[in-house]
C-alpha cells in the first residue's frame, strides 16, 4: 500500500489520557511505570472459573483487596482453593474451548500434587525491570526455550511440583496478557505474593495496548513484551494439554464485532507465538507462497486470536478493532505479529507507520476470495463466456470495502505478486493466493483504485522472475509504455434504438457498404473523441452503411497496424481511454452506421511482457515449437486446444460485442488458422490424427466462437478473412459439407479470389483485356458457395501494390476513368462492398500509417480537386442507389438474383447482367472496360419492362467523366437478342460502367 500522510482525526481515540502506542526506546523501557496488570476476568486471582457452568451466571468481580482462597458463591459450583494453599485430592484440569465461557472443572480421577512455590514474592518492579524479547521469558537465571512450534514449554527442574499457581502464570498470554485490567502499581505489588501472579511465559511478540469500555471505570495500562518475567521460578511446570487451533476457512475466520470482542481467560488456553514460521516467511519473502491468507491477517489460535501482517520498510502496525489498539511486534523484514486474548477474529484496520508517514488502511489479507466456485469451474471448463468479469483487474466494494480485485491465470507459477504503482513497483508485500488447481491467482487489495498502474510480477517454475502486463487488462498504458491500468467503465450509452434495429434482418439480406479505415491515421493526431465528431458525418455523407476499424486492441509496434496484439481485452491508448472509445462507437451508431472490428486471434507477438511463455513455459502458445511459430510474422499462434486458450479468445470476441457494442468481428487470417502446413515445407508439421492437415482444434474454436456470438449478441456480423477453398465457411455449424466438417459458422466471408481477378484484369492494358475476360467472370462459378464481401482493403494498396487508382493503366484521365467503371462493376456485382479509406478519392499514393490518406488532394486551392473530387461524389452516389435498390443486396446469397446478359464479350470488354430483387424488380448493369465509346450496342433484355433510364452512369461529368450518357428513357424492341425475347440499343460510354432500372 503506499504510504500517505495522515489526515486529521484519522487515528482513532482511546480513553482519556491514553496515548498512541509506539515502539519505546531503551530508555524508556527502563523508565516504565511498574504496574503488573490483573485480568479483566480475575485470571490470575482464579476467583471463580467454575462458573461457567452456571446458566447465564454473571462473572464475579474480583477486587484487589479479597483473599485469594475465597470461594465462589454459586451454588452450582464446586469450591475451588486458591494458588497459595495446598490443593485437595485431585488435580484441576483445564478443559478449553474458543466458542464457550472457558469452564475449569475439577478431575477425581488424579491426585494432587504438593506445590511448591519457589519464586512467590516477584514483584511488578522487578518484572518492569526485566527484559525479555519475542522468543524468551527469563525464569531465574535460565532462559525457556520457544519450541518451533511456538508453544509454549516449561523449563525443566530437579523438583517435579508444579502448583496450580504456577499453570495459570504458565497459560497467561502475551507480555501482561493483552486486554487486561491494570490495578494501581502499589495495591498489585502487595497482593503479588499472595496470588503468585507472576507471568512465567510470554508469548505475545506485540507491545499491546487495549482499551477497554469507560464502563468498566477502569483504565487500561500500557503493557510492555518485556515486562512479563518470573525471575526465580525453579519449580518444573507441568505441561498443560494444547486445544487444537480453530482454521479459518480460506485465511479467513468471519469477522466479529468489535465492540464486543470476547477475552478469553489465560488459564484457559495455552498460548503459541503468533509470529511467523521460518518455511513460510522465506516463502512469503521469496514470493512463491501459495497461500499467504492462511498465515496472514488474523485467525484464531490457542490463547486467542494471531494478527499477523507483512508490511516491508514499515516502522510499525497497529491493529484496531472499536476501541482496542493493539501495537504488533516488529519481527524484523517486514514481519509484524501479536496474540490478542479474544475468542473470535474482529472487524479491524492497520495502522501502519512509514518513515514520515502514517497509513491506516484494511488489512488485505483478511478478506475471503472474490471468486467463486463456480468462475473457477466455468475458467477450468474453458466455459466463462464473461471471462474479462471474473479475470483482471476490477474496482470493487468486496465485504464492504472498497479496492480492487485482481485475478490472472498462471497455472506454472510457483508464485505471483502484484506490482504497481499503489506500491512504488515492489509486490513484496502484496502475494496473491493460488486458487487451487484452477491455475488462478486472486488478491483483494483495499484502497486501491482506478487509473493505478500494475503488473504481475510471477516467479517461474525455475525460480526466476518475470514482471508481465495484465492478458485481461481493459485499459493499458500509451505504447511504448506497456503497464496495464486498473479502469472501470462509467459510460451511459445512446444507441438503444441502432441496438433494436440492427437484428431486424442478416447482414447477408441487407445493405453492406462499408468503409475501412485506420483510426490512428485517418485523421492523424485525432482522438476517439476527436473522431467522433468528424467520422460519423462523413462516412455518413458518403452512404457508407459500416466502418471497419483496423485492429483496436493495443499493439506496441505502430508498424504493425494493428495485427500484433498484446492487449486483447483493452482499446489502444494512443486515442484515448476506453470510455472514449464507447464514445466513438455510439456517436457513429446515432449517426446510423454500424462498427465492424478487425479481430486477430490467430497470433501474437513475442514481448516478454506480455504473452509469450507468460508463467514460465508455453501457456498461450502450443507447447510444440514448430506448431507455436508462426513463420510469416515471427510471432506465435494460440494452442486453440487448450481450455483456457480457447475461453480466453472466445470470451474476447463476446467482450469487444458486449462492452462496445460492436457490430461486427472481421477475423484476420483464417487460413493460417485453418491448415497446419500453412507456410510450412515438408517436415515442419506434423499432421493431425486423422493423417490430415487440418488443425481440427482451430475448425473447433472457430465454430465456438461464432455460436457463441451470434447466440449471445443478436444482430452481430462475424467476416472471415479467408483466402482458401475451404468449404463450408459461412455455412452453420451443425450442417456438415462434403468434407465432412461442419460449416465454421461465419456470417460473410471475404472474397479475396474476385478481388485478386478482378484487379489482375484491370491492371491490364485495354487492348490486351480480351485474353483475360474470364478474370472478370470466373468469380460467378463460386459466387454462391459463400456469403461473399468484395474488398479492396488496405492490403491492396500498400508494400509496392500501389493505390486503386495506380493500378490503372493509361493516363491521368484514363486512370480515374478505370476506377469509376470499376467501381460501378463492383458495387453492382453479387457480394458486399468494402473499399479502403484514400480510394474514395482516388488517392495516387500508397496508404502509409504514418500520415494517412492525402487530404489535401481535396482543397479546393489544387488544381486536380475537381478529379478526386469527382471520383469521392461517384462512391455517394453509389452507395445512395445501392441502398435504395433491393435488387443490389436483397438476394446477394441467392443465384435468382443474378442473371447474365452477357458475360463473353471479351472482344468487346463488355459485361451486362440483371440484378433482381425477390419480387423480380430488375436492375441492368453494363460495363465497358474499353476506352472506346459504343454506340447503339445491343443487349438483350426482358421483353416485361416497357422502358429502362440511367438510375447511374460512372462517366457522367459530375464524377469528372466525357458525360457520355443516355439522358432519355430506353424501350425495348422487339429483337431477341442475347437469347433475350426483346433487346435495347445504348450508347456505351469508354471506361464506363452504367446501371439502367425499369422506367
Amino acid at each position: 500500500m503506499t504510504p500517505r500522510p495522515e489526515s486529521s482525526g484519522s487515528r482513532p481515540k482511546g480513553t482519556a489520557g491514553e496515548k498512541i502506542p509506539e515502539q519505546p526506546t531503551a530508555a524508556q523501557q527502563k523508565s516504565a511505570t511498574k504496574k503488573t496488570a490483573v485480568p479483566k476476568q480475575g485470571a490470575a486471582k482464579k476467583a471463580a472459573p467454575a462458573k461457567a457452568t452456571a446458566k447465564k451466571a454473571a462473572a464475579a468481580k474480583t477486587t484487589v483487596g479479597k483473599t485469594v482462597a475465597k470461594k465462589a458463591a454459586t451454588k452450582k459450583a464446586a469450591a475451588e482453593k486458591t494458588a497459595v494453599e495446598q490443593p485437595a485430592a485431585g488435580t484441576a484440569t483445564a478443559k478449553k474451548t474458543a466458542a464457550k465461557k472457558a469452564a475449569v472443572k475439577k478431575s477425581a480421577a488424579k491426585k494432587a500434587t504438593t506445590v511448591k512455590a519457589t519464586a512467590a514474592r516477584t514483584t511488578a518492579v522487578k518484572a518492569a525491570a526485566s527484559k525479555s524479547t519475542a522468543a524468551e521469558t527469563v525464569a531465574g537465571k535460565a532462559a525457556a526455550a520457544k519450541s518451533p512450534a511456538a508453544k509454549t514449554t516449561a523449563k525443566k527442574a530437579p523438583a517435579k511440583k508444579a502448583g496450580t499457581a504456577e499453570r495459570a502464570a504458565a497459560t497467561t498470554t502475551g507480555a501482561e496478557a493483552v486486554a487486561k485490567k491494570a490495578t494501581p502499581a502499589k495495591a498489585t505489588a502487595k497482593k503479588a505474593a499472595a496470588k503468585k501472579t507472576a507471568t512465567a511465559k510470554k508469548t505475545a511478540t506485540a507491545t499491546s495496548t487495549v482499551t477497554e469500555s469507560p464502563a468498566k471505570k477502569t483504565t487500561a495500562g500500557k503493557a510492555s513484551a518485556d515486562e512479563a518475567v518470573a525471575k526465580k521460578s525453579a519449580a518444573k511446570k507441568a505441561p498443560a494439554r494444547k486445544a487444537p487451533a480453530r482454521k479459518a476457512p480460506a485465511g479467513q475466520a468471519p469477522a466479529g464485532d468489535a465492540g464486543s470482542a470476547q477475552v478469553v481467560p489465560p488459564e484457559m488456553e495455552v498460548a503459541v507465538s503468533p509470529a511467523v514460521d521460518a518455511v513460510d516467511r522465506e516463502r512469503l519473502l521469496a514470493g512463491t507462497h501459495h497461500a499467504p491468507h492462511s498465515v496472514l491477517g488474523a485467525h484464531p489460535v490457542p490463547g486467542g486470536i494471531a494478527f499477523r501482517a507483512f508490511r516491508p520498510y514499515a516502522l510499525s502496525v497497529t491493529v484496531v478493532s472499536g476501541e482496542l489498539r493493539a501495537e504488533l511486534h516488529n519481527d524484523g523484514e517486514g514481519f509484524f505479529s501479536g496474540l490478542l486474548p479474544l475468542r473470535e477474529v474482529p472487524a479491524y484496520r492497520l495502522i501502519v507507520e512509514y518513515e514520515g508517514t502514517v497509513l491506516e488502511t484494511e488489512d488485505a489479507y483478511r478478506f475471503l476470495p472474490t471468486l467463486g466456485d463456480l468462475d473457477l469451474h466455468l475458467i477450468g471448463e474453458g466455459r466463462h463466456e464473461e471471462l474479462w468479469t471474473a479475470l483482471g483487474a476490477h474496482p470493487t466494494t468486496h465485504e464492504g470495502v472498497t479496492g480492487t480485485r485482481f485475478a490472472v491465470w498462471a497455472p506454472n507459477a510457483r508464485g505471483v505478486r502484484v506490482t504497481g504503482t499503489f506500491n512504488f513497483w515492489d509486490g513484496t508485500g502484496h502475494v496473491m493466493r493460488s486458487l487451487g488447481s484452477s491455475g488462478v491467482w486472486e488478491l483483494f487489495l483495499p484502497d486501491v483504485g482506478e487509473g493505478e498502474l500494475y503488473k504481475f510480477e510471477i516467479t517461474r517454475p525455475d525460480g526466476s522472475k518475470t514482471q508481465r502486463a495484465d492478458p485481461m487488462a481493459r485499459r493499458t498504458e500509451v505504447p511504448p509504455a506497456t503497464s496495464s491500468v486498473i479502469t472501470s467503465s462509467e459510460y451511459e450509452w445512446g444507441d438503444a434504438e441502432w441496438l433494436a434495429r440492427r437484428a431486424e434482418a442478416p447482414a447477408h439480406e441487407a445493405p453492406f457498404s462499408v468503409y475501412e479505415i485506420h483510426l490512428p491515421s485517418w485523421r492523424p493526431g485525432l482522438t476517439y473523441r476527436q473522431l467522433a465528431e468528424q467520422l460519423p458525418g462523413y462516412v455518413k455523407n458518403l452512404g457508407f452503411t459500416h466502418v471497419e476499424l483496423m485492429p483496436v486492441a493495443e499493439h506496441p509496434f505502430g508498424g504493425s497496424w494493428g495485427y500484433q496484439v498484446t492487449g486483447f481485452y483493452a482499446p489502444t491508448a494512443r486515442l484515448g481511454t476506453p470510455d472514449d472509445f464507447r464514445y466513438l462507437v455510439d456517436s457513429l451508431h446515432r449517426a446510423g452506421i454500424g462498427v465492424l472490428m478487425d479481430w486477430v486471434p490467430a497470433h501474437f507477438p513475442r514481448d516478454d511482457w506480455a504473452l509469450a511463455e507468460f508463467d514460465g513455459r508455453p501457456l498461450y502458445e502450443h507447447e510444440d515449437p514448430l506448431r507455436a511459430a508462426h513463420p510469416d510474422w515471427g510471432t506465435l499462434e494460440f494452442d486453440f486446444g487448450r481450455n483456457e486458450v480457447r475461453n480466453f479468445l472466445v470470451a474476447n470476441a463476446v467482450y469487444w460485442c458486449e462492452e462496445f457494442h460492436i457490430d461486427g468481428l472481421r477475423v484476420d487470417a483464417v487460413a493460417s488458422m485453418l491448415y497446419l502446413d500453412y507456410s510450412r515445407e515438408p517436415g515442419q508439421w506434423t499432421p493431425n490424427e486423422h493423417g490430415g492437415r487440418e488443425n481440427l482444434d482451430a475448425v473447433a474454436f472457430l465454430q465456438e466462437m461464432n455460436a457463441t456470438v451470434y447466440r449471445r449478441v443478436p444482430g452481430v456480423v462475424t467476416i472471415a478473412e479467408e483466402s482458401t477453398a475451404w468449404d463450408g465457411v459461412t455455412r452453420a455449424t451443425h450442417h456438415k459439407g462434403p468434407s465432412g466438417f461442419g460449416g465454421l459458422g461465419f456470417g460473410l466471408k471475404w472474397n479475396m479470389g474476385w478481388m485478386h481477378d478482378s484487379l489482375q484484369y484491370m491492371s491490364h492494358e485495354p487492348v490486351h483485356r480480351k485474353y483475360h475476360h474470364g478474370e472478370m467472370t470466373f468469380s460467378m462459378v463460386y459466387a454462391y458457395s459463400e456469403n461473399y464481401v468484395l474488398p479492396i482493403s488496405h492490403d491492396e494498396v500498400v508494400h509496392g501494390k500501389r493505390s486503386l487508382v495506380s493500378k490503372m493503366p493509361g493516363d491521368w484521365w484514363q486512370q480515374r476513368a478505370g476506377v469509376r467503371s470499376y467501381l460501378g462493376f463492383m458495387w453492382a456485382h453479387p457480394g458486399k462492398q468494402l473499399l479502403f479509406m484514400g480510394q474514395e478519392f482516388a488517392q495516387g499514393a500508397e496508404w502509409s500509417e504514418a500520415h494517412g490518406p492525402d487530404w489535401w488532394l481535396l482543397d479546393p486551392g489544387y488544381g486536380a480537386e475537381p478529379d478526386h473530387r469527382g471520383v469521392r461524389d461517384l462512391v455517394r452516389d453509389l452507395n445512395t442507389v445501392y441502398r435504395a435498390t433491393p435488387a443490389l443486396w436483397r438476394l446477394d446469397t441467392d443465384p435468382a438474383g443474378f442473371e447474365w446478359i452477357v458475360g463473353d464479350a471479351a472482344a468487346d470488354n463488355v459485361l451486362a447482367f440483371l440484378r433482381l430483387d425477390p419480387e423480380g424488380v430488375p436492375v441492368l448493369a453494363v460495363s465497358n472496360f474499353a476506352p472506346v465509346t459504343r454506340q447503339d450496342y445491343r443487349l438483350g433484355v426482358p421483353d416485361d419492362v416497357p422502358a429502362w433510364h440511367e438510375a447511374l452512369n460512372t462517366d457522367a461529368a459530375r464524377y469528372g467523366g466525357s458525360d457520355v450518357i443516355n439522358p432519355d428513357p430506353v424501350k425495348p424492341e422487339p429483337q431477341p437478342w442475347h437469347g433475350r425475347p426483346a433487346s435495347i440499343r445504348l450508347t456505351l460510354p469508354p471506361l464506363a460502367t452504367v446501371w439502367l432500372r425499369p422506367a
